[in-house]
């Protein structure tokens, strides 16, 4: 197979799969593995920005006015339809300006995308002490609120 002839979604699809046979036989135990990567380089293609280094904490990207922006992914499956992304460390600190999230189909097509501003993050999700950070699970109220920006047409073109 020449996989310089796939485009990306065919490689993720590909690569989806793999994850799907490894786990049926009990070698990993989520499906995820790609997505955040893929995320934070397709919200920066979309929005122009400019990635930051892995070891940057509290935001992915910037943009050209200096916006920071925290990027997260979650991929929905039949056997996990949960909305919830991963945690968002140190909200109190205001390491970031906006979250951009994304949320995708089992085949990575996005269902949902949206750019929501530091402040409405911290009316929406939840302080979990044992986790020590700020949880958001993207569905409801969250996604009608006018202070939240739909990007999906901006991840799609």
């Amino acid at each position: 197979m020449n996989f310089n002839e796939l485009g990306i979604k065919d490689l993720l699809r590909l690569q989806s799969s793999v994850i799907d046979e490894l786990k049926d036989r009990r070698v990993v135990r989520t499906k995820n593995n790609p997505l955040g990567d893929y995320t934070e380089w397709l919200v920066a293609k979309a929005l122009n920005l400019e990635l930051q280094a892995n070891s940057k904490a509290g935001y992915d990207g910037m943009d050209k006015n200096n916006v920071r922006v925290q990027i997260k992914g979650r991929r929905i499956t039949p056997d996990n339809r949960s909305r919830q992304l991963s945690a968002i460390r140190k909200y109190d600190e205001k390491d970031f300006d906006e979250l951009a999230a994304v949320i995708y189909d089992e085949n990575f097509d996005v269902i949902d995308a949206v750019l929501i501003p530091h402040e409405v993050v911290g009316e929406y999700a939840s302080f979990r002490k044992h986790i020590n950070a700020h949880i958001l699970i993207l569905k409801g109220p969250i996604l009608s609120d006018q202070r939240v920006k739909c990007i999906k047409e901006a991840l799609c073109s």
